[in-house]
């Protein structure tokens, strides 16, 4: 049994524990976070928190699978398939857009690529629960949408990842940058209105 098939996800306070870990993860990033001031800050004992989590980076993964499937989970609840596919389209890219900007996910980001040599698995967690999860859910409804003759794609894959990389234009590389730190609605909009026009120029059926 793996270390991650052992975590205990049952008990009144497993959400209490993954609430304190992810407000010090965000404040203090991974390193800098200790064991003392997750339980101090998630009300509980260090007892307590290392029944549920014998290891910090186990409990770094869980806090971002967990913001990251409650991220698809959000999108997907949103979305109506009976609705045209352009509405549909760009609910997906400003939820996408915005997530991508968000704290959360820029503070993730920033602690996969710190402790990428030392702890390859970080980063691979967080990518499979954000970035190939989302992506997966995406091509799951753009085959749909090539079965209804709404779109021409010949790799819905392909397609799923090139949607994401135009929902980062103009804003990824100055949040991840630090160049700037908020993003508008206006401005999220934007990026999601550009980047559904761009799509649907070239996969339009």
């Amino acid at each position: 049994m793996t270390q991650a098939a052992a975590i205990l996800r049952t008990g009144r306070k497993f959400d209490q524990v993954l609430r304190g870990a992810r407000e010090v993860f965000m404040a203090d990033g991974f390193e800098g976070a200790s064991v003392d001031d997750i339980a101090r800050t998630a009300g509980v004992s260090k007892a307590t928190l290392y029944s549920y989590f014998p290891d910090k980076r186990l409990l770094f993964v869980e806090v971002a699978q967990t913001e990251c499937n409650l991220m698809a989970e959000r999108i997907i609840s949103m979305i109506d398939e009976t609705k045209p596919l352009r509405e549909v389209l760009m609910i997906t890219a400003t939820q996408l857009a915005g997530f991508l900007v968000s704290e959360f996910s820029l503070q993730v980001f920033r602690v996969c690529v710190a402790e990428r040599d030392r702890f390859p698995e970080l980063g691979r967690s967080f990518y499979e629960a954000g970035p190939k999860n989302g992506q997966c859910q995406l091509a799951a409804y753009l085959e749909k949408a090539v079965v209804k003759g709404d779109l021409v794609i010949d790799d819905v894959q392909i397609a799923a990842a090139q949607f994401s990389e135009l929902c980062k234009v103009k804003i990824w590389n100055k949040a991840v940058l630090g160049i700037q730190d908020t993003f508008t609605p206006q401005e999220i909009d934007e990026v999601a209105t550009h980047a559904v026009d761009m799509f649907l120029a070239r996969y339009s059926a």
